[in-house]
Formats: structure tokens, sequence, C-alpha cells
């Protein structure tokens, strides 16, 4: 399974990424190994997250979210 997450940072930022390891990707977002925007605004917690069976189809979706002004990804964690 892949996933399309968002991170809220401590700096209230939202990160939004893709991985086939929620668990491992966050603990490696928190050690500052996990993407250059997340060393210098750390993470502090996963607000959202979705399963995708392909990775393509993941990568398409956080493609769109990306794009997404903060408004709407707000609207999507709720």
């Amino acid at each position: 399974m892949w996933f399309v997450y968002l991170l809220a940072c401590k700096d209230a930022s939202i990160y939004t990424g893709v991985t086939n390891d929620l668990k491992r990707r966050f603990r490696a977002h928190q050690e500052g190994d996990g993407g250059h925007y997340t060393r210098s605004h750390a993470p502090a917690r996963i607000l959202y997250s979705e399963k995708f069976r392909a990775r393509g189809a993941a990568l398409k979706r956080e493609a769109e979210i990306k794009k997404w002004p903060r408004q709407k990804k707000l609207d999507l964690i709720q």
C-alpha cells in the first residue's frame, strides 16, 4: 500500500508527502532525514492520510493536494 499524508509542522505549516511506510517515514521526518522541508519545519504530527494500491495513483493525489491552498487542505482533514 502507498500513502499520501499531511503533516502538521511546529510552525503551523502543512507538509504533504507520499510513502509506502507511514510510521517509518514520520520517524524519518522527526529525525531530520525525511525531506528538505521538514528539516527546517519540524513535524509535530500526522494530520491526515489516504491509502492507495499503486504508487502512481498516490503520486497523482499528492501533486493534486500540493496545489491546493491551505484552507482546502484543512477542509480535507475535517
